[in-house]
């Protein structure tokens, strides 16, 4: 079974990702910020990160340079409302860029698509 660690500060959003990805079978690991989602990747290593980008204490873009600083393997997927950090030359390290949104069926395919990789 992959574990995927969800990295979201909305508790609302973080609680339906989460019960729609333990729907498709995988494992969940989740964290409230990009300071507990470093911590959380150091105590079990996921097979893969959905990230959002603004969070409180530290946002999504230094904690994904901090943890692929370490873990370069790990496949990484932006998850963020707003779609003008993609112009930001940081989140190009990130293997997936998604916009938020209440259809969850890029997101699913994405995470299938990154997964499958094959050495995944």
């Amino acid at each position: 079974m992959k574990t995927i660690l969800l990295v979201e500060d909305d508790k609302n959003q973080l609680l339906l990702y989460e019960q729609e990805l333990l729907l498709e079978g995988y494992n969940i690991i989740t964290a409230r910020d990009g300071q507990e989602a470093v911590k959380k990747v150091k105590e079990q290593l996921p097979d893969l990160i959905v990230m959002d980008i603004n969070m409180p204490r530290m946002n999504g873009i230094e904690s994904l340079s901090r943890i692929l600083g370490e873990h370069k393997h790990i496949p990484i997927i932006i998850n963020t409302a707003y779609s003008s950090y993609r112009d930001n030359f940081m989140t190009w390290a990130a293997d997936a860029y998604i916009t938020k949104s209440s259809e969850m069926k890029e997101l699913k395919n994405k995470i299938k698509e990154l997964l499958n990789k094959p050495g995944k």
